[in-house]
């Protein structure tokens, strides 16, 4: 008889949606894999619970997200997307001229997430007038070359859930663009119809 599966644990700060954790959280939950989930205070604790998470060897950089699974410790959220996707067969293009472009467009995420975090502490109008535009322009160009809604037309890949999750991110700080391109607009409605992110983000507008 097989072993029974273990959960998931899925360590991450008590932020709500906010977040790089968020990504992978929506990922899982679309794939339908049950997770654990144990949450962490973003306050004058973390500094103490890092290091107790260090020492366990839960976390070799003292940062999360972290990913407990199979005996494994998965960190980095676009690298745990990127090793789910590889096993599970999916949400990764199927030719190798799609699984580059999966990766390109997730290092302009990468690229746009640091200036956002940044953001957060030194508000700055640049920011928000001048990095975030044109960081939505440029993901228009390649959201439009399909003809959608996701990245690769109908195939959902693991860096739609980054792109949504920023665009989700800007919105809850006010540096959302007033308008976004025609392509991102499509793309998220479709996004959060997906049967399980379409329930996740009911119950947490209800929460």
């Amino acid at each position: 008889m097989a072993a029974p599966m273990t959960v998931p644990v899925y360590h991450y700060f008590d932020l709500g949606r906010l977040g790089r954790g968020e990504v992978v959280k929506l990922f899982l939950m679309d794939a339908g894999i049950e997770i654990k989930e144990v949450r962490y205070p973003y306050d004058e604790t973390w500094g103490e619970n890092s290091k107790k998470l260090q020492q366990q060897g839960i976390t070799r950089t003292r940062k999360l997200p972290v990913l407990e699974y199979q005996g494994l410790i998965l960190s980095q959220h676009i690298p745990i997307l990127r090793f789910f996707a590889r096993d599970l067969g999916r949400y990764d293009g199927e030719t190798n001229a799609e699984k580059f472009l999966v990766d390109a467009v997730s290092d302009i995420y990468i690229d746009w997430r640091f200036q956002w975090v940044a953001n957060l502490t030194e508000r700055s109008e640049k920011y928000k007038n001048e990095v975030a535009p044109e960081y939505y322009n440029l993901l228009d160009q390649y959201y439009r070359d399909q003809a959608g809604p996701y990245l690769l037309g109908n195939s959902v890949t693991y860096v739609d859930f980054a792109v949504y999750q920023s665009i989700d991110n800007d919105e809850r700080t006010g540096t959302l663009p007033s308008s976004l391109p025609e392509s991102l607009v499509k793309f998220r409605e479709a996004f959060e119809q997906r049967p399980n992110i379409a329930a996740y983000l009911k119950a947490t507008r209800l929460g």
